[in-house]
């Protein structure tokens, strides 16, 4: 199982300096991936900002937003970013879209959340006819740049539930499932569920199987966590957030291991790690820990 890394883009007290040794050293480390997550309300940094810069700067590993809220964006946008990524990281880009969770995200973006999902179906589909080469409307051009990867970025689908599950599985080429303690029996549940919807809707590949859970192994990484996870859900609620950040413990490189062990006998292919700082410590224990797992 390939382990890439979710860039910590909510953390205060980013810089220059920080984020481009962090990417410097996941691109020269043993990680697959730098994935960005997308927020608006907060400290976030801007995600197709970000995820730029990303693709610039690095070589090897497999740029990927994760992910684009997509029925908050304009559709066309969203084809052209992904497409510039493509041009940019020279194929390397995937793409993960999903319906986000906080109506304070899209409010700052001037848009209703409602019927998300269908509208996402619908986004998805006029996102590949761009890349197709269809003009967006009557007496328009055709939008680009051309694609390296000749039909697109691949396309993740960030779900969990039985019904958004079999939604992706007519349109996605792959799935971003989610556990946030990195739970075994979780995240068993959610790969049983996206074989049998890709069955089920007859699909003649397989799907790509991606996962992620946060974790810390920065010093006093079990506090550090706690706080992180409790802030990030915050927003949902004061008894969630304490519920959740009571429970997180993957801190420790046991914990990270036994988790990453898992998630690859479930059958996921790639885990993406949300680490709770942008510490480097975090990345140098990852990477011990990635050489002793083997």
């Amino acid at each position: 199982m390939k382990i890439g890394l979710c860039f910590p883009y909510s953390q205060e007290g980013l810089t220059r300096e920080i984020t481009l040794e962090w990417f410097k050293r996941v691109d020269e480390g043993p990680f697959s991936t730098i994935s960005c997550g997308e927020r608006m309300v907060g400290p976030s940094v801007d995600l197709m900002a970000m995820i730029a810069v990303a693709a610039a700067v690095t070589k090897r590993v497999r740029i990927v937003p994760t992910l684009y809220v997509l029925p908050m964006h304009p559709a066309i946008h969203v084809a052209k970013h992904a497409a510039t990524l493509d041009m940019i990281s020279g194929g390397r880009t995937t793409i993960t879209v999903g319906i986000g969770g906080r109506v304070h995200d899209y409010m700052c973006m001037e848009k209703e959340p409602v019927s998300r999902y269908a509208k996402m179906d619908e986004q998805v589909a006029q996102i590949r006819r761009i890349w197709a080469g269809e003009i967006p409307f009557e007496g328009a051009e055709p939008i680009g740049p051309a694609l390296v990867q000749p039909k697109g970025p691949p396309i993740l689908a960030g779900v969990m539930g039985p019904k958004a599950t079999a939604r992706a599985a007519k349109w996605a080429d792959g799935v971003y499932s989610w556990s946030g303690n990195g739970v075994a029996e979780e995240m068993k549940d959610q790969q049983e569920r996206v074989v049998a919807a890709w069955q089920e809707a007859g699909r003649d590949s397989a799907p790509e199987r991606i996962a992620g859970f946060w974790c810390c192994l920065a010093p006093n990484a079990d506090e550090k966590l706690k706080a992180y996870v409790y802030k990030y859900i915050k927003v949902m609620g004061e008894k969630a957030a304490t519920a959740m950040a009571s429970m997180v413990d993957r801190s420790t490189p046991d914990a990270i291991r036994a988790s990453l062990d898992a998630y690859e006998e479930a059958g996921v292919e790639e885990c993406w790690l949300n680490t709770a700082t942008a510490e480097f410590a975090e990345l140098d224990g990852l990477m011990e820990l990635m050489e002793k797992r083997g």
